[in-house]
C-alpha cells in the first residue's frame, strides 16, 4: 500500500494506477463529503474578476446561518489553508488532539499532542475538531467554550474545527466568537455541501484578526464560482434541513452492512464512520482489489475510515467486497 492513502482521501487516480480500473471504476469511501452534493444550478461568469460586493454577500450569508456577525466571518480557499494562515497570523507554539487532522500538527509544526480540556500552562495555540475527524467524536458546546475561556485567560487561542459541523448545528460554538475572546472557529462548506473542489471555507474570530486574514489574503480570496455557489447554497433552507435529516439514516445504513461483517463503527459524524481494531491494511487492500478506496492510517494499522455511501446500489456495492 503506497503512503499517499495515509495522507488523505480521494486519492482514485492513484488508486486506480496502483489497482487498476480507470478512476470512474471505483466507488470513493475514503473522504467524509456529502456523496450527494447540493445541486449547483447556477451560472458562474468566468470573464469577470470575482466582485467585491458578491464576497459581502457570501460572507453575509454565511455568517447568518453559522449564527455569528458578519464582521466576525472572514471567507477563505478552504479550511486547510486557513489554518495555515493563522499559523503565520498567530506566531504561536501550537498543540493539537490526537488523533486529528494531520493539518492540525502540520500548520503549527513543531506541534505537541494535548488532551481535551487540559489545563493550558503556556501562551500557546490549541486546536481541535468537534465533531473530531477521524473518530467522529462529538463533544458539548459548553465543554467547549469552557476549555476555550481558560486558554483565553492564559493568552492564548482555541481553534476549533467545525468542518462537519453542519452535522450538528446544536454543537457549534460559533455563537460564541466575539471581540476580544481568543476562540477562532474554522468552517468548511465542501464537507456538507459536497463540493469540495470549491475550495471555500470561513474563519470565525475577533475583528482585528480577521482584518489581518483579509490583508493576507488579499483582494480575491475566493473564486467567482465560490461566490455566486457558496451564497446560493446557504440560503437554500429545504435542501439544508433535508439533508440533516436524511444522513443519519444512510449512516445507519452503512453501520448495518459493517456490523453484519463483524466490524464495530464508530462515531457521531453521519458522514464517516471509523472502524477500529481489525486487520485495516488487509481491509484496504481487500477492498482495493474491488475498486473501493476506503481510509487507512500509517500510525494505526487497524483503523480504517468508512465514507458513507450514496445510494443503496453504492452500500450493495461495498456489502459485497465485504463478503
Amino acid at each position: 500500500m503506497s503512503g499517499v492513502f495515509v495522507f488523505h482521501g480521494g486519492r482514485v487516480s492513484e488508486a486506480a494506477r496502483a489497482y487498476g480500473g480507470a478512476p470512474a471504476d471505483w466507488l470513493d469511501l475514503s473522504t467524509g463529503l456529502n456523496p450527494r452534493p447540493w445541486p449547483v444550478t447556477q451560472p458562474t461568469d468566468w470573464t469577470a474578476l470575482p466582485d467585491p460586493d458578491a464576497l459581502v454577500r457570501l460572507e453575509a450569508e454565511a455568517a447568518r446561518h453559522f449564527g455569528v456577525a458578519p464582521g466576525l466571518c472572514c471567507a477563505v480557499p478552504g479550511s486547510e489553508t486557513a489554518l495555515r494562515l493563522l499559523a503565520k497570523a498567530l506566531d504561536l507554539p501550537g498543540r493539537a488532539l490526537v488523533p486529528a487532522y494531520r493539518t492540525h500538527r502540520e500548520a503549527f509544526f513543531p506541534s505537541r499532542p494535548v488532551q481535551f480540556g487540559e489545563q493550558p500552562k503556556a501562551k500557546e495555540v490549541f486546536v481541535l475538531a468537534n465533531p473530531n475527524n477521524p473518530d467522529g467524536v462529538l463533544r458539548a458546546p459548553e465543554a467547549v467554550i469552557e476549555w476555550a475561556e481558560r486558554i483565553d485567560a492564559s493568552g492564548g487561542f482555541l481553534i476549533v474545527d467545525e468542518a462537519f459541523a453542519d452535522c450538528h448545528p446544536e454543537a457549534s460554538v460559533a455563537r460564541a466568537v466575539a471581540p476580544g475572546f481568543r476562540m477562532i472557529v474554522l468552517r468548511s462548506f465542501g464537507k456538507f455541501f459536497g463540493l469540495a473542489g470549491l475550495r471555500l471555507g470561513f474563519v470565525l474570530g475577533p475583528p482585528a484578526l480577521m482584518m489581518l486574514l483579509r490583508q493576507m489574503l488579499g483582494s480575491w480570496p475566493v473564486h467567482a464560482a465560490a461566490l455566486s455557489l457558496g451564497t446560493a447554497a446557504y440560503a437554500d433552507h429545504a435542501w439544508i434541513a433535508r439533508t440533516r435529516e436524511e444522513l443519519p439514516a444512510r449512516a445507519d445504513a452503512l453501520d448495518a452492512v459493517l456490523r453484519r461483517h463483524g466490524l464495530e463503527p464508530e462515531g457521531e459524524c453521519p458522514l464517516f464512520r471509523l472502524v477500529t481494531g481489525c486487520e485495516g491494511q488487509a481491509l484496504f487492500e481487500r477492498l482495493a482489489s474491488a475498486r473501493i478506496l476506503v481510509r487507512p492510517f500509517a500510525e494505526h494499522p487497524g483503523w480504517a475510515r468508512f465514507g458513507v455511501p450514496a445510494d443503496a446500489d453504492a452500500l450493495a456495492r461495498l456489502d459485497e467486497a465485504l463478503r
